[in-house]
């Protein structure tokens, strides 16, 4: 407890996950469990029972604070709001066996976003970090049983909302599963000939297009809802926005599989596939390269090529 570093750095990748649940930003959740470092330097630690809560609590308030600038931002913000993407989701496991504590899946996240900040706390902190109640309500200075009902509307959300097949094998392992890759090489290649028979093939019929372009880049300013005009739209614009110094590499993006294009300075783009039933059910492409700056280039571990043989 003496050296303020190594005593917060066992905590740091529990805070990173949970900033990045609360606020949706790799960005953002940095700046969170940074002001919570300074705070831990600060105080006198030998007087701190319990690290864990202690600086779990000091993280959730941060990030209350900052939800309410965020969610200004929200209002502002030009198309559809998606999280950052993340490649690396291990880097954000909260050490808990809840049944959420793998799922960083992007239609999680949007269901988080839509509930309010103190239910967004007290349920994160309950069922994926594995708070019990009493420091629920500790971290959030309400009564155990108001931590309760906040929880409690929260999971009544989650449940009602979650698609079932986000719990997906590659949020566990980081490897995409043979037919998924199949089934975006295949997807890859329609959109590049542009053969839409091919592409309504392997969508669903009530397949969900949502792209973030944040205003900064072209994307389409609403969710785009069904088949025949997902296949319209995602062939549009591979025509118009694809060029040939672009290379494609697969990648779990979120926990679920995914592509990501890569130009000549970096990535330009990513794509997370949500499949159901061997179609794609909800496709969420990122381009707002405000959002894709901390995404290594060079292919990781469990990245390899989409380009079909």
């Amino acid at each position: 407890m003496s050296n303020p570093a190594a005593s917060f750095e066992t905590y740091r990748r529990r805070l990173l996950g949970l900033g990045y649940r609360m606020l949706g930003s790799i960005a953002d959740a940095e700046d969170a469990v940074q002001e919570t470092y300074l705070r831990w330097h600060a105080v006198d630690r030998d007087k701190v029972s319990d690290p864990r809560a202690f600086l779990m609590t000091t993280t959730t308030r941060i990030c209350l604070d900052m939800l309410t600038s965020a969610r200004a931002r929200h209002e502002e913000y030009v198309g559809p709001w998606l999280p950052e993407p993340v490649v690396d989701t291990a880097a954000l496991a909260p050490d808990s066996r809840t049944e959420l504590a793998e799922d960083l899946s992007i239609a999680l996240l949007l269901t988080l976003d839509r509930l309010s900040p103190l239910e967004r706390a007290a349920f994160l902190l309950h069922d994926v970090f594995d708070f019990s109640f009493s420091e629920v309500a500790a971290a959030l200075q309400r009564s155990e049983a108001a931590c309760r009902q906040l929880a409690a509307r929260a999971r009544a959300h989650v449940r009602a909302l979650r698609p079932r097949s986000t719990a997906a094998p590659a949020a566990r392992s980081g490897e995409i599963d043979e037919k998924h890759a199949q089934l975006i090489s295949a997807f890859v290649a329609a959109t590049r000939s542009g053969d839409l028979n091919v592409l309504t093939q392997l969508l669903a019929s009530d397949v969900r297009v949502e792209t973030d372009g944040g205003g900064k880049v072209a994307a389409a300013l609403n969710v785009i809802e069904g088949v025949d005009r997902a296949a319209r739209f995602l062939v549009g614009a591979t025509r118009k926005g694809w060029r040939e110094d672009f290379t494609l590499r697969l990648a779990t993006i979120n926990g679920l599989p995914g592509v990501i294009v890569d130009g000549p300075d970096g990535p330009v783009q990513t794509s997370a596939f949500e499949i159901e039933g061997g179609v794609i059910k909800a496709l969420y492409v990122v381009r707002n390269p405000d959002k894709l700056r901390h995404l290594a280039r060079r292919a990781g571990p469990h990245e390899s090529s989409p380009e079909p043989s």
